[in-house]
This record gives C-alpha cells, structure tokens and sequence, in this order.
C-alpha cells in the first residue's frame, strides 16, 4: 500500500520537471532559433519489498534538434542555415552556438547578433565588415562580400551529437565536446534575407499541458486516497496491532 503512495509522488516529481520544460517551450515561441526543452523518462526498478515496484526517474532533459520554421525577412544581415550546423558568437562565457542568425553591424563594422555578441567566422575570430562598402552579400557558404571583394566568411560549426548542450540564454548553447568548423558545403547551406524561428509547435505543446496537469491531478488523487487508506487501516487495527 506504502509503494503505491511512493510510486505516485515519484510520478508527481516527473511530471513538474515536464510541466516546466513545456512552459519554457511555450514562453519562447517567438525566440529566433529557439530550440524545444524535452525529457526522456524512464523506470527504476525496487526490489526492496516482496515484489518489484517501479518508479518514475525525474527524466533527463535533452536539446529537440529538429529546425524551426525558416521565414523571409529581406534583412540583409539575416541568415538561415539549412541542415545540421550552427553560428559561432563569443561571449562572456566563452564560445556559444546559436541557430538565431539575426545579425547586425556596429557603427565600427563589427558583425553582431542582436544580443550584441560578435561573430565568429571559421577560425573563431570577430567578423568585421566595411559600413561604407555598401549592403554585404552572403553566399551560400556563408562568404561575405562587399562590392565584389571577399571580406569575411560565417563561419558554421558541426556539434558531435553526443555532446550535452548547456543553455545560454534562450537560443544559444555551449556542448560539452568541441565544435568542428564545416569545410564541405554540399549538405549544408546559408540563405541570405532569412530567419529561422523556434522550432515549438504550440498546438502540441498545450496539449502536453493539459495532459501532465489531468495526470498530476490524478497521481494527487492516488496519493490522497493511499493516505485515506492508511488512516482507515491504523484506526480499525489499532495502533498496537
């Protein structure tokens, strides 16, 4: 009876780590390059008692990798990348990758993101433009140009998949394993003019909502009715029973 109350604040433990992931998904629906917050769950298994009894882990959080929406802007200084690479930008807390491709340039020249952290071309170093050269022009291998001269490049990181992502404010992550530069442009590509937006679906996000709070309800339900239980069982035993 006593694993029945364990078992349902485990499961009540499991769904507010949930509940909180979905609510940051949803808060950044609008956050250039935003990527979704979510948790594997899983088991654990108890052979304390005469039988197994299984237990709901907290879950372990993981970074969704599938891209966001990609929509035309006409800014120049805007970026979407296609396929599985990210920007560079240095920041206080050292280099952090980002799929917000939302750019702008100083009075001095220095390529920024909107945040104001500068970007990084291949071989990690600040990007610097020409403001009176004129709009720059960025190829697909993500080369700047400035009237017809080359002046920099973006540059795109690859980031090993098994590496553990720690977020940096909203749409930026720093991995746990060093990035690698992308040298061969064949599956990965930039598209000037555009942005790429969060990749949260809000109809499935408030579904997840309403779910893991009828579920939390009902795992309160469970734990209440095992304390009535309980209760129920000390006075018709007695307590010296």
């Amino acid at each position: 009876m006593q694993s029945a109350l364990y078992v349902a604040l485990s499961a009540q433990v499991a769904l507010e780590r949930r509940m909180n992931t979905v609510a940051q998904n949803v808060a950044n629906l609008n956050t250039g390059g935003y990527r979704a917050e979510e948790v594997k769950f899983e088991t654990i298994l108890s052979q304390a008692g005469a039988g197994p009894v299984a237990f709901s882990s907290p879950g372990e959080s993981f970074v969704s990798q599938r891209a966001g929406p990609v929509s035309k802007t006409d800014n120049p200084l805007d970026v979407a990348i296609q396929g599985d690479a990210w920007l560079a930008m240095n920041t206080p807390s050292g280099t952090v990758y980002t799929r917000d491709g939302r750019m702008k340039m100083t009075e001095a020249g220095e390529l920024q993101t909107m945040d104001g952290h500068p970007v990084l071309d291949m071989g990690g170093a600040p990007i610097a433009l020409d403001p009176q050269a004129g709009t720059p022009t960025i190829g697909r291998d993500g080369m700047i140009s400035q009237g017809g001269n080359q002046v920099g490049a973006l540059g795109l990181f690859r980031i090993d998949p098994r590496s553990k992502m720690t977020r940096f404010a909203n749409s930026g992550f720093m991995p746990s394993r060093p990035a690698a530069a992308v040298q061969d442009f064949t599956s990965i590509s930039v598209q000037q003019g555009y942005a790429e937006g969060a990749n949260v679906n809000p109809v499935i996000e408030m579904t997840k909502m309403i779910m893991i709070s009828r579920t939390f309800e009902s795992a309160a339900s469970t734990i209440s009715e095992t304390e009535s239980s309980l209760m129920s069982a000390i006075r018709t035993l007695g307590p010296g029973s």
